[in-house]
């Protein structure tokens, strides 16, 4: 019970952290373009390193002990791309308006000039473009969390940086169309709680089911929705926020640091 509230909290604070978005858009007049090209690539190399290196890599250990070397890494490789199938869906079926991960600039939205109508709506599909794209996030720091808090902390770390710019892209058109802040933050919190949501259903449903060839599965998804989001999604919005050596610079930062941090726990 203590790994799973553990875990549950972690998630609960990749989720939230669309709110650390809401107050940087409230305050800051002009976007840290810098900042958020770093972060984001930064991001990006925790979640490629840790899914190729960790979690594919323990997945066909699992499988492999379960069913047999050929069998095992034959399922595992299956279940990889079936998680890139699944983001890959989900990113499919949201509108390009409200895609929260087209880039994002505090001040681009600030002079847009859009008439609050449609400020109002693209901040709505925004939010629940988000909700739907964090559900898999919680599942899989959740289930990441439960399994090996050495792997879950750098990837709920590397998920809630990449919420940041979630939390502008939901906060500010909303902010600027109706000029009210709590309820430009209330949408953005709210968007963010589809992670803990996520971690809750898989722990109501699923967890009781959980065994070695469900984790060793889970893990391989996992692996392919990261790989996925930080190649769709988090490496060509950190190339457009600032300048390409620094996502770069990022990015190999991010692999190191997740690398040496493994290191740290074996």
């Amino acid at each position: 019970m203590n790994n799973v509230i553990r875990a549950f909290l972690l998630t609960l604070f990749a989720g939230l952290s669309t709110g650390i978005g809401s107050a940087i858009a409230f305050y800051a007049k002009k976007t840290n373009t810098k900042f958020l090209s770093v972060s984001l690539g930064l991001s990006a190399g925790v979640m490629v390193y840790v899914s190729f290196v960790e979690l594919l890599s323990k997945s066909m250990e699992i499988l492999s002990n379960a069913l047999g070397a050929k069998l095992g890494s034959f399922l595992s490789i299956i279940s990889f791309f079936a998680g890139v199938f699944l983001i890959a869906l989900i990113d499919k079926l949201v509108p390009s308006e409200g895609n929260p991960h087209e880039m994002q600039r505090v001040e681009k939205i600030r002079e847009s000039g859009e008439v609050e109508g449609k400020l109002l709506r693209t901040g709505f599909l925004t939010a629940v473009a988000v909700a739907v794209h964090n559900f898999p996030e919680g599942f899989a720091a959740f289930a990441s969390a439960l399994q090996e808090v050495s792997i879950a902390i750098p990837v709920v770390v590397a998920i809630a940086i990449h919420n940041i710019p979630e939390g502008i892209a939901v906060s500010v058109p909303i902010f600027y169309a109706t000029g009210d802040k709590k309820k430009a933050f209330l949408y953005s919190f709210l968007s963010g709680l589809s992670e803990p949501l996520g971690a809750a259903i898989f722990y109501l449903i699923l967890f009781p089911f959980v065994n070695d060839l469900v984790i060793g599965v889970i893990f391989a998804c996992i692996a392919g929705i990261m790989v996925f989001i930080s190649i769709d999604e988090l490496l060509p919005s950190a190339r457009e926020y600032g300048e390409h050596h620094l996502s770069v610079y990022g990015f190999v930062t991010g692999m190191a640091v997740m690398a040496f941090s493994l290191l740290a726990f074996v």
